[in-house]
This record gives C-alpha cells, sequence and structure tokens, in this order.
C-alpha cells in the first residue's frame, strides 16, 4: 500500500529531516508546479463538498495549523495553498503576540474566538503553540505555566476532534542558510520590507532554544487525533505541493459526498425550462 503524506511528513525529530529534501515526490521544481495545477482542482472540490455539507447541517471541519521559525513560509503556504480553494468556504486567523486584552483570559481565549464553525476550512498562522514555544524562549511566562499547557492544549484538542474538526498541524521546517537569504532579501526589496521586523535577529540567536521547544511539542502534543507533520520548506514550490496533497489526503479521509436536494429534482427542472 502507497505511503501517505500524513506517514512521510508525520513528526519526530528535525534534525532527522533535511529542510531542502522533497518527501513523496521526485521530480523539480516545474513537475510541482504541473502537478500542483492538478491538485488545486482537486483541492477545490474537497473544500467545496465540505462548504456544502455544512450549509445542509454537517457539523464537520478542517484547521490547518501552520507553525515555524520566521521566514519559513506560513504566509506563502495560505496565499498559494489555501488560496485555490473558495474564500467563503475559509476561515483563516493569524495570532502575533498576545494583546493586553488576551492576556487577561485563559491563553485559548483567542484561539477559541477564531475555531472554523461547521464546513469551512480554517487556517491559523501561528497558533495556541505560540504559548508553548515563543512564550518559553522568550520567557514571558514561568515555566510552571507553560509546562501545563501541554496537557490543556491535547484536551483542547480532543475536545476539538469530538465536535467534528478535523486537526492538520504542520510545522514548516527551515534551515539558517536558507531563513538568512530570505530575511537579507527581505531587506534588500523595497517591496518586502514591510515584513521584516529587527527582533527576528532576536528570535535567529534563540534557534536552538526553539528547536529544543519544538522538540517537547511534538513529544507532547503530536497524539493520534492531532499529530504532527514536518514539512521541509527551503523549497516553496515542494512545500505547497506537500502541504496540498497532505490537505487532499485529510479531507479525502472525511468521506465527503455533495448532500441530496431537500426538493424534487425533476419537479424543478420542469419548472426551470417553462419559466419565459
Amino acid at each position: 500500500m502507497p505511503k501517505t503524506m500524513s506517514a512521510r511528513l508525520r513528526a519526530h525529530d528535525l534534525a532527522e529531516v533535511d529542510p531542502r529534501s522533497t518527501p513523496g515526490f521526485k521530480g523539480g521544481k516545474a513537475a510541482a508546479k504541473a502537478e500542483q495545477a492538478e491538485l488545486a482542482g482537486r483541492l477545490s472540490t474537497l473544500q467545496e463538498q465540505l462548504y456544502a455539507e455544512g450549509r445542509t447541517g454537517g457539523e464537520r471541519s478542517v484547521l490547518l495549523v501552520l507553525q515555524g521559525l520566521d521566514t519559513s513560509g506560513k504566509g506563502g503556504t495560505v496565499r498559494h495553498v489555501v488560496g485555490q480553494c473558495d474564500p467563503a468556504g475559509l476561515q483563516i486567523a493569524s495570532f502575533g503576540r498576545p494583546t493586553a486584552e488576551e492576556r487577561k483570559h485563559d491563553f485559548l481565549w483567542r484561539i477559541r474566538k477564531q475555531l472554523p464553525p461547521p464546513g469551512k476550512l480554517g487556517v491559523f498562522d501561528r497558533s495556541h503553540y505560540e504559548d508553548v514555544l515563543a512564550a518559553r524562549v522568550r520567557g514571558t511566562v514561568p515555566k510552571r505555566t507553560w509546562s501545563r499547557r501541554y496537557d490543556a492544549i491535547n484536551r483542547f484538542e480532543a475536545e476539538l476532534a469530538d465536535g467534528g474538526t478535523r486537526i492538520v498541524k504542520c510545522m514548516l521546517h527551515i534551515s539558517r542558510d536558507e531563513q538568512k537569504e530570505r530575511l537579507i532579501a527581505r531587506v534588500d526589496d523595497p517591496t518586502k520590507r514591510w515584513k521584516y521586523n529587527p527582533r527576528d535577529l532576536e528570535d535567529r540567536a534563540l534557534w536552538d532554544e526553539y528547536v529544543a521547544a519544538y522538540a517537547d511539542v511534538f513529544a507532547r502534543t503530536s497524539t493520534d487525533t492531532a499529530p504532527w507533520h514536518i514539512v521541509p520548506a527551503d523549497r516553496k514550490w515542494y512545500r505547497n505541493w506537500a502541504i496540498t496533497q497532505l490537505l487532499c489526503e485529510q479531507l479525502e479521509d472525511l468521506g465527503l459526498r455533495w448532500p441530496e436536494p431537500d426538493f424534487d429534482v425533476a419537479a424543478e427542472q420542469r419548472r426551470l425550462r417553462e419559466i419565459p
């Protein structure tokens, strides 16, 4: 039986994954782009079936969680992968540093407000995992706080799954060298400078600490219900192909079908042909 994309990308250890590798794909950039065009139609149809199901009483949804170090391509994934779908069936949220209002509440408070309703494909550009990654590495909360959050996250995701949400978690794995090139490109390009933040270099200096934090995330929150996937992200074309393939796979696993109409199709066809 062919190995699934989920199985190929299942998270174990970042050190074992080459950020320039292309698991499951043997061709190059041109071949990937050609196949991507075919996958786009497949993904769009599946997402429309999910949306139609939600509009007719279905309770299922899909949540794509994107995590990764700066310049790993979270925004690019939203544009080039999720952008292949009908916007009406999407719900996209981006999470930065918590605001003063958000800090007054439990760390999952702002996350719950952005969960996709039935029928929607939701996307989190960063997520509740920032509260055991950035919060831990930057030291914005004490260890006794962030260390309790792993269990809270597992309970939260189990609750979502029980309620009908399929969770697809992806860590976009970029190398130090590729990140450096992308940061330089941002500063050199006047149209991209707005994306650059001098604080990005502060996080880069904490690279090893982030790797250690991700190791704990994979060890403690990669479950059968919501496994983690490591997506090699140095090659943007592969990143886009792999996540599109993964989403198609996950949506197909839901066994989606077009809803049956609640009206007499033949009668409505006759009426429509008779209208002036």
